[in-house]
């Protein structure tokens, strides 16, 4: 069962975050979790799971993307931003 959970709360978060840029609502997400968790907690909190780690990949992506193209330019490499030394998932 945990593994159609997980399923599906990623293929719904993938959707929410594309539907959040089509919307121009990047937090839009917030909203779906309170629907989904007025009916299942335990999928609100796969669901949110699963966004937390997407939104980290495309922060951490963004970064290499900056960092690269700073050191194909010469340019001093960009600092991690301070939060990032805090932790997380």
């Amino acid at each position: 069962m945990s593994d159609f959970i997980q399923e599906l709360a990623d293929s719904l978060a993938r959707d929410v975050l594309d539907g959040g840029i089509a919307l121009d609502d990047p937090y839009f997400y917030e909203k779906v979790a309170k629907v989904v968790g007025a009916s299942s907690p335990t999928l609100q909190e796969v669901f949110m799971t699963s966004i937390r780690i997407r939104l980290a990949e495309k922060r951490g992506r963004e970064f290499l993307e900056k960092a690269l193209a700073a050191k194909r330019a010469g340019q001093k490499l960009p600092e991690a931003p301070r939060e990032a030394e805090k932790g997380g998932h």
